[in-house]
């Protein structure tokens, strides 16, 4: 037999090799951490973008139909039902029209009764009765058919949902040609209700224009001259530091502590010299919510614009001073200027936050139940967070669909603001 060669012994590893293979072992190491963080940084993204679609997916679906509306025609008889004008009192100058004959609501809701356990029209169906007769009294003469607001329960039956009655009722209406489904503008141009199918968002709308407009014109102002203070004048002491942590802690404290502070200084009952005096403005109103909420962005203003302005370079306050420029002169006339894209950047991001608050207004009482959009900043009025927040507390399931459809709007009110702040830095910021 022959012998087998014996293998070559392997070559002796030096230092240097052992060093080498080290280093590529902590290379690979390397390459395989930034291989997992960019792959739980896609993993983060992929999830923020998934919880965001499922929240825009999930208002869009309950809100769509809240911003549609059924309408069933009646056939009223109304001699039949007893009424007319009371000619005397249309004769009163400014008086509205009076009708004789009791009950308009009553008859209208006999006049819709569907022979089921439910209505064919809302209850605030003779509402729409009573602006056509407003309209044309010469109708109470005889037959009219009107097109008033259906039923929540018609409304579901049309869609296939609710009860079997609903839904038979629905496909027999709708086959005569008495029920038809459009667009909702009384969404946009009616007020709180009870019915679902009669509410509106203008009521809280127009609030929340009136507050946010107090808000604005008090934090900004203040917010802005502060900052120029403690930036550019106030000096640097333990007393300075001590109102830039006071400040930085004011960004932090949660909305609900600056209601409290505003039920106490704007709604709370005072004590001078013995004497008791009552809340300095009304409850409810306009101007107490913009106060309140002044209050809570005016750190976020004072930290927003003191980083803008310390982000103009010292060489622009040096050759303005250096061709001989007041202070003042160098700061509105260069350094205000050039600061004021991040300044309103920080402004609308505040104001953004302020328009999605719930918790201080509902302290300072602005949850009321206002049927009428607010004409002045002391009138009772209540803004779209709390309306949104009141509606979902109510069990009509037709309070859930305007509940989502009032999150849209507000939400595309909040997206404007931010667009609206990114191009405001976009095109006026200057880049050092």
């Amino acid at each position: 037999m022959s012998k087998r060669a014996a293998p070559a012994p392997a070559p002796e590893r030096t230092p240097t090799d052992w060093k080498g293979a080290a280093m590529q072992k902590r290379i690979r190491r390397r390459y395989a951490a930034e291989r997992r963080f960019k792959l739980f940084g896609m993993l983060a993204v992929i999830l923020s973008a998934a919880f965001l679609a499922f929240l825009i997916a999930t208002m869009v679906a309950n809100g769509a139909r809240g911003f549609t509306r059924s309408e069933v025609a009646l056939d009223l008889d109304f001699p039949k039902m007893g009424l007319a004008v009371d000619r005397t009192h249309l004769s009163t100058p400014g008086a509205d029209l009076a009708l004789s004959g009791a009950g308009l609501q009553d008859k209208v809701e006999i006049a819709a009764e569907s022979g089921g356990d439910h209505s064919l029209a809302a209850n605030s169906a003779w509402i729409t009765v009573r602006d056509a007769i407003k309209a044309d009294p010469s109708i109470l003469g005889g037959k009219r058919t009107i097109w008033v607001p259906a039923s929540t329960a018609l409304e579901m039956g049309a869609r296939g949902e609710g009860t079997a009655a609903a839904q038979a009722d629905a496909s027999r209406l709708r086959s005569a040609g008495k029920l038809r489904t459009g667009f909702n503008w009384g969404f946009f141009t009616a007020s709180n209700s009870n019915d679902p199918v009669a509410v509106g968002i203008w009521g809280a709308l127009k609030g929340s224009l009136l507050t946010m407009l107090v808000t604005f014109l008090i934090a900004f102002p203040v917010g802005v001259l502060a900052a120029i203070y403690l930036e550019e004048y106030a000096p640097k002491n333990r007393w300075t530091d001590l109102i830039e942590v006071s400040i930085n802690n004011l960004a932090a404290v949660p909305s609900i502590i600056f209601g409290l502070l505003g039920l106490a200084v704007f709604l709370g009952t005072w004590q001078i010299g013995g004497h008791s005096f009552g809340p300095l403005l009304p409850r409810s109103a306009a101007v107490v919510g913009g106060l309140t909420l002044a209050l809570m962005i005016m750190p976020v203003i004072v930290i927003a614009s003191r980083n803008a302005i310390k982000g103009v370079p010292p060489s622009i306050r040096d050759a303005a001073l250096g061709i001989g420029a007041s202070r003042i002169q160098v700061v509105f006339h260069h350094v205000l200027p050039l600061a004021m894209p991040g300044i309103l950047t920080g402004t609308i991001i505040g104001m953004a936050r302020a328009l999605g608050e719930t918790a201080p207004l509902l302290l300072i009482g602005m949850r009321a139940f206002i049927v009428t959009a607010p004409q002045g900043f002391t009138d009772p009025a209540t803004v779209l967070p709390v309306q949104i927040f009141l509606w979902s507390d109510e069990v009509s399931r037709g309070f859930v669909e305007k509940t989502s459809a009032a999150i849209i709007v507000l939400l595309v009110f909040l997206l404007a603001m931010n667009g609206l702040a990114i191009y405001l830095r976009n095109k006026f910021e200057t880049r050092w």
